[in-house]
């Protein structure tokens, strides 16, 4: 999982692509990734950048759930 680190009680990662319109393709299959687990992130996106936060709410922490959609958040980034 490169780029992915832990802030408090998150995992977090930061995307940079080319521009926008990448930076939406990302956002689109990463939604339709989260969607499928019923899973979703907290993020943030300005022109080529994502900012991601992913934490499983009901338990106040990280879980596999979150280092699954971490993994495929990155095969969708590449």
């Amino acid at each position: 999982m490169d780029g992915w680190t832990v802030q408090g009680d998150k995992l977090h990662k930061e995307y940079r692509f080319a521009d926008f319109v990448e930076a939406f393709r990302f956002m689109t299959a990463a939604a339709l990734c989260a969607e499928r687990k019923n899973h979703h992130p907290e993020w943030f996106n300005v022109y080529n950048r994502v900012r991601v936060d992913l934490s499983t709410h009901d338990v106040g922490g990280i879980t596999t759930w979150d280092v699954e959609l971490a993994m495929e958040m990155d095969e969708a980034a590449s």
